[in-house]
């Protein structure tokens, strides 16, 4: 059921995006009959066999499917602005990566918002800190860039995302929501699970997109987290038989140290298991994940990013099987051969009113 969930929504208008929908009253023998009516936004991603994509296509190309039901669609071009939302990984770690992500506010504001785009920044370790709320101002989103800084060594990038999620809930329905993941693909101390996550971003109808740092460039520009102060006095620390505790083996018998390193062992082997975060989230979500090492590459993901959200085809259409509540799910085909297509796999609907 968890993994239908996470499916999750595509762009809606009506009783899931949040607005009283449009309705029809006809007045007949005194009394009222109210049609509800919800139409659906579709963002559809299209790529040929190289990865490039493919323009020029018409409502006439697709064919689109609700609950295995044909719909009649059209395609949308009336303008969704974006709402984006950009959490920044801002602990320990990222001490000497930091400064290649405050340069890219120009990046993001040309390539990504495009016009009447707007941007929030929040950086993260152990705590969520807004750097600005959503502005349409470049300087503004440069400013808020630079006040990133290194903190501790916690990465809660669960909790961050379900905050992001919280901030583009509010946005007005016709607002794309994209929410931009700049971070490691663990997480190291949220409270919030993946799950929670991923339901928050279905509802809000998010698309989440990552740029994923390399644990291997962190490891690289990162000095060593001290070592903990061992909480166990050396008096009473135990020692072989027959061995007096002096100051050199008091050292040499400081176990407690060790146990942070450990803890660190067991977390990276229980990853090897489970999907990291940020690959659950980009696929379930619609969205995609990117990665870079240098400011080069960094660039060139934000960049592309923007080059697919502004690429989509926007397809919309009434269903005809509203009387179906819960969960519907959507297939796209195009009639193209050898293209790519990524999209959302579904959304929620409410039961009409009675």
């Amino acid at each position: 059921m968890l993994i239908r969930r996470a499916f999750a929504s595509l762009w809606a208008i009506g009783l899931l995006a949040g607005q009283d929908p449009p309705k029809q009253e006809q007045k007949e023998n005194d009394s009222v009959i109210r049609e509800v009516f919800k139409f659906v936004l579709v963002p559809v991603t299209v790529t040929d066999r190289s990865g490039n994509f493919v323009s020029g296509l018409t409502p006439y190309d697709f064919r689109l499917f609700d609950n295995s039901k044909p719909q009649k669609i059209t395609e949308d071009i009336a303008s969704h602005p974006i709402s984006l939302v950009i959490a920044i990984q801002a602990n320990a770690v990222m001490e000497k990566v930091l400064p290649q992500i405050q340069r890219v506010g120009s990046v993001i504001e040309s390539n990504v918002l495009g016009e009447s785009g707007e941007a929030a920044v929040l950086g993260f370790d152990h705590r969520i800190q807004p750097l600005t709320g959503f502005t349409s101002e470049p300087d503004k989103i440069e400013a808020a860039l630079k006040k990133l800084k290194a903190g501790s060594w916690s990465s809660n990038l669960n909790d961050a995302a379900m905050e992001g999620i919280n901030l583009l809930r509010n946005r007005p329905a016709n607002r794309r929501r994209i929410l931009l993941l700049i971070s490691e693909a663990r997480d190291k101390g949220s409270e919030i699970k993946v799950r929670d996550v991923l339901t928050a971003a279905d509802f809000a109808n998010v698309a989440v997109y990552s740029v994923n740092v390399s644990h291997l460039l962190t490891s690289l520009e990162t000095k060593a987290q001290p070592a903990r102060p061992n909480p166990i006095p050396p008096e009473a620390r135990h020692l072989p038989a027959g061995v007096i505790g002096t100051p050199t083996t008091d050292s040499q018998t400081a176990t407690g140290n060790w146990i942070p390193l450990l803890k660190d062992i067991f977390d990276a082997a229980k990853g090897i298991f489970v999907a990291d975060p940020l690959d659950v989230y980009t696929r379930y979500t619609g969205g995609r994940e990117y990665s870079f090492m240098t400011q080069k590459t960094l660039e060139r993901a934000i960049s592309d990013i923007g080059e697919e959200l502004h690429s989509q085809y926007m397809l919309t259409y009434l269903p005809n099987n509203q009387n179906e509540a819960g969960f519907h799910e959507i297939a796209v085909q195009v009639l193209r051969p050898d293209v790519k297509i990524r999209t959302r796999d579904g959304y929620w609907l409410a039961g009409k009113p009675e």
